[in-house]
């Protein structure tokens, strides 16, 4: 009886180290922010200063925040890739097991090539059914416009492989 009581306090104790140290981190680390449409938000971190200071730069800016090109256009779409992709960058930043140059994932890039095919649906459909592009299949917008939104050295980053490409990049 009183193991089981030693290990009900142990269990509650525990629970409450971790859930102190979630809201702690949590607030330190302003993750309140990212629950907002504030592309400021995503430079709370040092890691993606440089990107968010070339989205300022872009004509993007004045069309599209990070979350318009970086989650998907449903609520909860939305807050489901914010969720996950806010765990693995605090996990990371935190750690600081990053690498010094962050890449996309392949699921982000396809949000991203969503995203892009959403707001240029006019555009893209016309190329998808030109026959100068072999009515492109496969063919992503971030093959070429990879720097669009960020900076021209994102254009020096690899390219992401075509659709159904067993390889992550193809590297171009």
């Amino acid at each position: 009886m009183k193991s089981q009581i030693a290990g009900t306090i142990l269990l509650g104790a525990l629970a409450g180290l971790f859930l102190g140290l979630g809201a702690y981190t949590f607030l330190y680390a302003k993750g309140y922010s990212y629950l907002t449409n504030n592309p400021a938000a995503c430079a709370n971190c040092h890691v993606t200063q440089a990107p968010y200071e070339a989205w300022l730069k872009s004509s993007h800016r004045i069309a599209a925040t990070c979350n318009d090109c970086h989650t998907p256009h449903n609520l909860i779409g939305k807050y489901a890739v914010k969720a996950n992709n806010g765990f693995w960058h605090s996990f990371y930043f935190t750690t600081g097991w990053y690498p010094d140059t962050i890449e996309i994932t392949k699921f982000d890039h396809k949000v991203v090539e969503n995203a892009c095919r959403r707001c240029h649906e006019s555009i893209t459909a016309a190329i998808d059914g030109n026959v100068v592009h072999g009515t492109a299949q496969g063919l992503e917008c971030t093959r070429c416009h990879s720097s669009v939104g960020h900076s021209e050295s994102a254009a020096s980053v690899r390219r992401p492989a075509l659709v159904g490409s067993n390889h992550a990049y193809d590297g171009q």
